[in-house]
């Protein structure tokens, strides 16, 4: 039997009895109940190491698993940040002791963050400030970081520190795994545009951790992230997979022959732009997809998803607001509106559009700094 067909078997057995449960659009206790449940048949991250709880499966099956899940609308795992970046981090570069966290990410009874973004360091991340001073057998922390993303949630975070301050921009810094419960600490909550709050601020004052919280050598932090920012970029398939896919229910749900009605020509015309649109994003997946499975590497067609995926979720939502009219105005279209105003973040979520510009233009194009 294949993976997905084993998939398709586990999620025939458990998401009706869950949804029973839980109903279709969960709170985030359900995702959590849901990614216990996932884990039980080694579903949650299936690309990862069969010892450290995965299925050992490639990027390609992998792919078909997650867009089997996206098709049985199965909800999203609550502790995606352990799951996707920091987990795979900790398996590449983690003692055996820290790999104890790993089955623990997995299941959902930890709950990760990443202290990278600073008030005065977001994108260009290697000129944070935040300090790790070593102590006899501890690293002393004093800093903030921002835009953290489950920051009020999470029990752990993978944070980025300056040990050596007089070294290069790019060296002299370190990871470390940071209780979170650790005293001197402090999560401030972000009220969003939106009226949620799924970011923090977090203030470290004199917070002492010990030396066996390190990830990675010291003062190579930098490699280390580069290792978990890959693990972030390398979803940008299924990103565009699924922006395509949003495109096309918006074009369907607006079909002359189930609304019974013409669209105002412009709406219509801004329509079928979204859905180029949404087409050119799909077939640049498509040619990732197939680099990975040419080359087990994604190519330069990740960079220009993700730039790509970041306008085009802003254009999309803002399509979304006109075709809704007045509706999202007055709250009887309260999605498209919390939609327009979440999708203001895509060109700043995991790198800013003028960075990945710039990527695109010198590792790609091969232009000068």
């Amino acid at each position: 039997m294949s993976p997905t067909d084993e998939l398709r078997e586990f999620l025939d057995a458990h998401l009706p009895a869950f949804r029973a449960e839980w109903g279709d659009e969960p709170s985030f206790e359900g995702r959590l109940a849901w990614q216990r449940i996932l884990q039980t048949g080694r579903w949650v991250a299936p690309t990862w190491a069969v010892e450290h709880g995965g299925r050992g499966l490639d990027v390609v099956t992998s792919l078909a698993c997650s867009e089997l899940l996206t098709e049985y609308g199965a909800p999203a795992t609550a502790g995606i940040f352990g799951v996707a970046n920091v987990g795979p981090t900790i398996a590449q570069w983690g003692t055996d002791e820290q790999k104890e966290h790993l089955p623990r990410i997995l299941e959902g009874s930890e709950l990760w963050c990443q202290g990278f973004s600073e008030p005065g360091s977001g994108s260009d991340l290697a000129s944070l400030q935040t300090r790790a001073v070593r102590d006899g057998d501890d690293f002393v922390i004093d800093g903030q970081k921002i835009w953290t993303s489950d920051g009020t949630r999470a029990h752990f975070m993978q944070l980025l520190v300056r040990t050596d301050p007089e070294a290069p921009k790019h060296k002299g810094i370190s990871s470390l795994l940071v209780p979170l419960d650790t005293p001197g600490i402090e999560r401030r909550a972000i009220k969003q545009i939106t009226g949620g709050s799924g970011f923090a601020e977090v203030f470290f004052t004199g917070a002492r951790v010990p030396a066996s919280s390190l990830l990675g050598p010291v003062n190579e932090g930098w490699r280390v992230t580069m290792t978990t920012l890959g693990h972030e970029r390398s979803g940008v398939v299924l990103s565009a997979s699924s922006m395509q896919r949003q495109v096309r229910e918006t074009v369907d749900e607006h079909r002359f022959d189930r609304l019974g009605v013409e669209l105002d020509p412009a709406l219509r015309d801004e329509l079928m732009r979204r859905y180029v649109e949404g087409r050119v994003v799909g077939v640049l997946g498509e040619r990732s997809l197939a680099s990975i499975k040419a080359t087990g590497q994604p190519g330069a067609e990740q960079s220009i998803i993700k730039l790509e995926w970041s306008l085009l979720s802003q254009r999309l939502a803002q399509t979304r607001l006109a075709l809704a009219g007045t509706a999202a105005l007055v709250g009887t279209d309260a999605e498209s509106m919390e939609g327009y105003l979440g999708s203001r973040s895509s060109t700043i979520a995991g790198g800013t559009t003028e960075v990945m510009r710039n990527i695109l233009a010198q590792r790609v194009l091969g232009l000068p700094a």
